[in-house]
């Protein structure tokens, strides 16, 4: 990005200036989420609708390009890509100058600067165990000195954040240096990922006890409001830098036109994003139509009458001509997503790698019809099914390995005579020990959760097991998932980075005290085939560390795969410049995306 860089002698003055932006206060840009939001503090929060916010708020060393595809990382607000040493270990950074924080009561009246100090700060804080970030890893894993450091505040109870850490490194007041415990060939996407914004200390401090309800950043927005579970409003931060768009298109027309319909503009262009939370479909989609909101992705149960699909690939899609007469804007892209049930390794019942708790788990993955129903039924054929553990068409997702379990409840049902779950005068299967056999499998109250809810009770009763469904708010079951407490859940995951150690990490059992391998999955063979592929470069040595992984997860069964979605997302006409980044996804378009007088 090309940014205004202040000289040293402007820097006393330029706080007495106004800071250049592109937004219009006028222009309001109104998006809806079908899930609540769970707070706004980057090392907390893990769920898409959180980072959405986020990634408008705080600022990341790297960040991807708007439009490049394949994608392409580039500065965000470091001056430049960081200098590598030849052993892939140390990354020397160097900041912008002249980028502020948003005005805040924690800065005492004085501008605020953002300094190399600030990262090094907001990347301890992933290893602080008081703040317990569900994404840890990603840092403590890495950055010399860092575990060791979150170790010994876990046996003292506090953190000292004055302590030297030898792998993070200040060398003045805008060059931080990384150094790495082992080579790292995809760390940059980790520094360009949604969780890693900077934050300022004295903000942390000054809200100690309430750090998801204060972002302070400086990113090209601000919290102005904010109603949980209601309602988020965002406004152009005045203290925002002079960004100008500089996206790098590929051959794609489309994208071609948007650069140039975004060429030359500052950004933000909008100066307010209001989000509402609407979880039920039908209500999302009316608000849409009736020009109460800007964008949405269109609800599954709309996508039959919306769009016109090609019954041979869900890759191609048209949309209605009544809707095209309106103006309305069709974006239809393949998302970097999974979406799965997983099984709570650590639960009695499903839980467990003995031979009679994989056959249960493969009885109801084969007894699960996901490409019979749920994709035509419940994703009206807007999905495919996942092969694998890690998305289609990036590294490490093993093309020359279908880890999917085919239909076959008969063979499901064989799996549990076999293995002593036996049928009892009630009809139901019991546990080989004779116990009742009940899954309790989480999930919510809306109207789509309930279809979803109807088809796993066809696949359970289709196996003669009882299954119990536990309602609770989407947020709740996933603080309880963090914890190990569900014995069944259905979730997705959008990816953080295109690369398939995002996905893989996740069931790495050093991620099982941060609550990030959901299922609580151990297994020492898939560790190390993990481990070893953090040591390579893409190829097929390390993909064949990926082929591996998978072939564990398909072996033990810890999760069912589901599909990977197409997105199918609505603009009305009025909005010029979206386009979905698969990483960004949700709140990626929002600082580039103009609105017309409508």
């Amino acid at each position: 990005m090309k940014h205004l860089k202040w000289l040293p002698m402007l820097l006393v003055g330029a706080s007495l200036m106004p800071f250049a932006h592109g937004a219009d206060p006028a222009k309001v840009l109104r998006v809806a989420f079908p899930i609540a939001e769970t707070g706004f503090d980057p090392a907390k929060v893990n769920d898409v609708y959180s980072l959405a916010v986020n990634e408008n708020i705080f600022d990341t060393l790297l960040r991807y390009d708007y439009l490049a595809r394949p994608l392409k990382v580039k500065p965000g607000t470091a001056a430049a890509m960081p200098e590598v040493s030849a052993d892939g270990k140390v990354y020397t950074i160097k900041i912008k100058p002249g980028i502020y924080f948003s005005d805040d009561p924690a800065f005492k009246g004085k501008k605020r600067e953002l300094i190399a100090a600030d990262y090094a700060y907001s990347f301890k804080r992933f290893a602080d165990p008081v703040v317990n970030s569900p994404v840890a890893n990603m840092m403590t894993d890495w950055i010399a000195g860092l575990e060791e450091a979150g170790k010994k505040a876990g046996k003292t109870g506090k953190f000292d954040y004055e302590a030297p850490i030898p792998g993070l490194q200040v060398l003045d007041r805008y060059t931080l240096r990384l150094t790495l415990v082992k080579p790292n060939y995809i760390f940059n996407y980790t520094l360009a990922a949604k969780q890693f914004g900077a934050v300022a200390r004295e903000v942390v401090e000054a809200y100690s006890k309430d750090t998801m309800s204060h972002p302070v950043g400086t990113g090209p927005f601000i919290l102005k409001e904010w109603k949980p579970g209601n309602k988020i409003v965002l406004a152009a931060n005045p203290n925002y830098r002079k960004e100008v768009f500089d996206g790098e298109p590929g051959d794609n027309p489309e994208d071609q036109k948007i650069a140039k319909l975004l060429a030359g503009k500052t950004l933000p262009q909008v100066g307010r994003v209001e989000v509402r939370i609407i979880e039920e479909e039908q209500p999302r989609w009316l608000s849409f139509l009736n020009k109460q909101q800007d964008w949405i992705v269109l609800p599954k149960s709309a996508v039959k009458t919306a769009l016109h699909v090609d019954s041979d690939n869900p890759k191609v899609a048209k949309l209605n001509p009544a809707l095209l007469q309106r103006g309305i804007q069709l974006s239809h892209t393949q998302a970097l997503d999974v979406t799965y049930a997983f099984f709570n390794m650590l639960d009695p019942v499903v839980g467990g790698y003995t031979k009679d708790k994989i056959a249960l788990r493969r009885a109801i993955a084969l007894a699960y019809p996901v490409e019979k129903e749920v994709i035509p039924l419940l994703y009206a054929n807007q999905a495919i099914p996942m092969q694998t553990y890690v998305t289609q068409g990036i590294p490490g997702s093993s093309p020359n390995f279908d880890g999917r379990v085919k239909f076959d409840p008969a063979l499901g049902n064989a799996l549990l005579d076999e293995f002593g779950y036996k049928i009892g005068p009630d009809g139901y299967r019991t546990l080989p020990d004779g116990k009742p056999l009940v899954i309790v499998q989480a999930t919510q109250a809306s109207a789509l959760d309930k279809q979803f809810n109807q088809v796993w009770q066809k696949t359970f009763d289709s196996l003669k097991i009882r299954v119990q469904f536990k309602v609770a708010k989407w947020s709740e079951n996933l603080k309880s998932a963090y914890a190990h407490k569900l014995q069944m859940w259905s979730l997705g995951g959008s990816a953080s980075m295109p690369d398939g150690d995002d996905s893989m990490v996740e069931l790495w059992s050093k991620s099982i005290p941060s609550g990030s391998n959901l299922p609580a999955f151990s297994r020492p063979e898939f560790d190390r085939a993990f481990e070893e592929s953090r040591l390579l470069p893409d190829g097929p040595e390390r993909e064949a560390k990926f082929e591996k992984m998978n072939r564990v997860i398909a072996a033990y069964q810890p999760v069912i795969f589901n599909v990977t979605r197409m997105y199918n997302e609505l603009t009305q006409g009025y909005v010029v410049g979206f386009k979905r980044h698969p990483i960004y996804s949700i709140g990626g378009f929002w600082r580039y995306v103009d609105v017309n007088k409508h």
